[in-house]
């Protein structure tokens, strides 16, 4: 495929230079815009591309990719080993007064496996597509779980609204079920408390069911099982319909263009949750004031638009969207932490 064939049937020509090895056409426009991004997102295969403005004029800049260059997974293979170190140091804590390293390695497991099943589930959705993606990337940090979870990178543009909401609906359907695997795993080990806990969890209807269905007495959940917990509440809020998180994607494949209404009024609500939860409790419980912050952020980010957003998605996709944000809806903690004093808040009538 000669390129500027291919950009002459959607744009006037009118300068041409060369750049090192990158090629940048002035161009105007002479094709709609949905026919444009197509072009993109057919040159991306084997191009980087970008258009953009340059001193007021609109430029196509393409660079044929070196198809020799290996992916380098040497970052990955560092941050993955930092993550199993930092999430079995935390996790090893949770046995008790003394450190357990056997328990914590267990705990990090879990968690590794339910993290990176939420982002292989995006990964393996997006090389179906032929889109260009990495590995995941575990980001090791000293939280209650010692990560911050994990991220792959996407580049190019994405190919339609069908591909949009496969990509951003199998990472936490992949997440949820590997969560639901922990869980019933977790259950099953032996675990008891060496000392009154001073902080405790809620649990979502999801978790709850499952407690319920496996006829769990106990007080206390191993923390393998607390692995899967995370796996739901990281499930529920990448299903924020908001911008570019997991919810968003599905919403905007659905919705298209009028997702943005729902997108810009969502963290309202989520400040306004924080606000009635704070005044339930008469103490700061500040997770929801933070994620109303973030999502707040990605709101005001314009969705891109896939390089076919015109067709509209099929009947099956759309079920399994609704299906999606019914078990997101079912991984919701309303008060995921909380201590003594702030559960006889709730329990008053």
């Amino acid at each position: 495929m000669n390129p500027k064939d291919e950009i002459e049937k959607h744009f006037r020509i009118y300068g041409e230079e060369r750049i090192g090895e990158t090629i940048r056409f002035y161009v105007f426009p002479i094709s709609p815009e949905s026919e444009i991004r197509w072009l993109l997102h057919t040159l991306s295969q084997n191009y980087e591309v970008g258009l953009r403005y340059h001193y007021g004029e609109m430029v196509l800049e393409i660079k044929e990719i070196e198809r020799k260059e290996k992916e380098n997974y040497a970052l990955n293979i560092i941050l993955f080993v930092a993550t199993l170190i930092t999430t079995t140091a935390v996790g090893s804590t949770f046995y008790g007064e003394e450190i357990d390293l056997a328990g914590g390695l267990m705990f990090s497991l879990a968690i590794i496996f339910v993290l990176g099943s939420h982002e292989m589930g995006h990964y393996l959705a997006a090389k179906r597509w032929n889109m260009k993606t990495s590995l995941p990337y575990f980001i090791p940090f000293p939280t209650i779980i010692g990560t911050l979870g994990a991220v792959i990178r996407h580049k190019g543009i994405i190919p339609s609204r069908k591909a949009l909401f496969d990509v951003g609906v199998s990472g936490p359907i992949a997440g949820i079920i590997a969560s639901v695997i922990v869980v019933l795993i977790g259950l099953q080990l032996p675990y008891e408390l060496t000392a009154p806990p001073t902080i405790y969890i809620g649990t979502p209807p999801i978790f709850d069911a499952i407690l319920y269905i496996t006829n769990y007495q106990k007080e206390a959940i191993h923390p393998v099982a607390f692995a899967g917990w995370v796996g739901f509440f990281v499930t529920f809020l990448n299903m924020i319909p908001v911008g570019q998180l997991d919810g968003g994607h599905v919403l905007r494949a659905m919705l298209g263009e009028r997702s943005e209404v729902i997108s810009r009024t969502v963290p309202f609500l989520l400040f306004a949750y924080g606000f009635a939860i704070m005044a339930q409790l008469e103490q700061s419980n500040s997770i929801w004031f933070f994620w109303g912050f973030i999502s707040f952020f990605f709101s005001m980010q314009k969705h891109p638009k896939p390089a076919d957003d015109e067709t509209p998605l099929d009947v099956k996709r759309c079920v399994v969207g609704i299906i999606a944000f019914i078990l997101a809806f079912l991984c919701f903690t309303p008060v995921p932490f909380y201590t003594i004093s702030q559960m006889l808040c709730l329990q008053t009538p």
